[in-house]
């Protein structure tokens, strides 16, 4: 079984090889399975987050999001060590500044940004994914220490974490590690799997 750095540096290197007349035509198709679903219809506050490095994108989705007067956010970078998300109100008028990694994020007061909590619907970025709802990311952990509070919960009603991928970045099987938080589902070209928790 390969490990995980070399499992993510093959699905990252295919994930970038796609052709981009493809790869328009996938996020096409996933943004309509996303936007589509009674997740997103009844979700208020939905958090995106701005597609890079080949990564699958449903940025699409947002326009459709402020046509049915929804609220979305982007991830910010907060801490002393920039290890942890809040998420900040996104606009079509944002005014967008780049990170430590070059990641637009808008550009709002501290006051401004809430907790992942407060979402109902927050889309993952992810570089692999198994049917069990386990998520290998980029490596940083953002996400896992962001939302850490689900490993201690029985239930869990919001938000819903749904990773956002190409079939292409989907295993068969993730080990779990104990500081992994799980996905409720994943969106893809194909369609939006949702997992028993």
């Amino acid at each position: 079984m390969p490990s995980r750095s070399e499992l993510r540096s093959r699905l990252r290197a295919q994930r970038r090889a796609l052709d981009p007349v493809l790869r328009a035509e996938l996020n096409a198709r996933i943004t309509q399975h996303l936007t589509q679903s009674s997740l997103f219809r009844s979700s208020g506050r939905i958090a995106m987050y701005w597609a890079g490095h080949g990564e699958a994108d449903a940025h699409a989705a947002a326009q459709r999001a402020w046509s049915r007067h929804k609220r979305v956010f982007l991830p910010v970078l907060l801490g002393p060590f920039h290890n942890h998300l809040r998420f900040a109100p996104f606009t079509p008028n944002s005014v967008l500044q780049n990170n430590c990694f070059d990641i637009p994020e808008p550009r709002v007061s501290r006051a401004q940004l809430l907790p992942g909590i407060s979402m109902d619907l927050v889309l993952v970025p992810l570089v692999g994914f198994d049917d069990q709802g386990m998520r290998l990311g980029m490596g940083g952990g953002y996400y896992d220490r962001s939302f850490a509070a689900r490993l201690f919960r029985r239930c869990w009603r919001k938000p819903r974490l749904i990773g956002v991928a190409y079939e292409l970045q989907r295993v068969s099987r993730l080990a779990r590690q104990p500081w992994d938080v799980t996905l409720d589902g994943v969106v893809t070209e194909k369609q939006l799997y949702l997992f028993n928790q």
